[in-house]
């Protein structure tokens, strides 16, 4: 419960489902979104813990945020 407090703190959307990012702030979120949907970031995960290694997935989303923000009004946020 503790994660999901901490997705909706983030500006996720909890859908037990679907996991996704409402207001996606770079291309990190919105990658984010479409693996979650099609299934590729469950997958990835079960592989990650089967092999007791960390996917890096939060990270990259970052970093892919930082690189790439969207903006809005012309200002990045």
């Amino acid at each position: 419960m503790k994660e999901v407090e901490l997705l909706e703190k983030d500006g996720a959307a909890v859908d037990f489902n679907n996991m996704i990012r409402r207001n996606p702030k770079g291309l990190g979120d919105s990658i984010e979104n479409f693996t979650t949907k099609t299934g590729v970031k469950s997958m990835v995960d079960r592989v990650s813990k089967g092999l007791n290694i960390p996917c890096g997935c939060e990270g990259r989303r970052k970093a892919m945020n930082a690189l790439f923000p969207y903006s809005r009004g012309g200002k990045k946020r």
